[in-house]
């Protein structure tokens, strides 16, 4: 029972893995093809559509987190030695900066994934096109 759960859970993730990059390319000729003479051609990677967005993004949660730093700052300065007021200015202080951990592992799990999207679908071509064998480099001297 469980080599044929194993099995199955083998045959499912091997079939995703070879499956992923035909997708992804099929995705990026479609967005191509769909988009217009004053669209952005890259659709991933620098200068595309998700690294803008991730940029801006980025950028509005950095600034909220700021102002929510001062905002906990000026209740701490203003709270007059009441410990509730303590407490409560602390908590801001703190959320606010675990907000900005947050976002920035978040900017880095989109970069990772855009990235080995990019790298996947770029060495997938460039290997096949220059004829090498997974065993050689440029050279011509062997790897392994």
């Amino acid at each position: 029972m469980y080599t044929r759960a194993t099995l199955y859970i083998t045959s499912a993730l091997s079939l995703a893995a070879a499956t992923a990059m035909p997708a992804f390319a099929s995705i990026q000729q479609g967005a191509s093809s769909a988009k217009g003479s004053d669209q952005p051609s890259v659709l991933i990677g620098n200068g595309g559509i998700f690294s803008e967005i991730t940029n801006v993004l980025l950028f509005a949660i950095g600034a909220i987190a700021v102002i929510m730093i001062v905002i906990g700052g000026l209740r701490y300065v203003i709270s007059g030695g009441d410990a509730k007021q303590v407490d409560a200015a602390k908590n801001t202080i703190l959320y606010a900066i675990i907000g900005i951990i947050v976002a920035l592992l978040a900017y880095a799990a989109v970069g990772f994934v855009t990235n080995a999207f990019t790298n996947g679908a770029q060495g997938s071509t460039s290997s096949s096109s220059t004829g090498l064998s997974s065993g050689t480099t440029n050279s011509g001297t062997s790897t392994r």
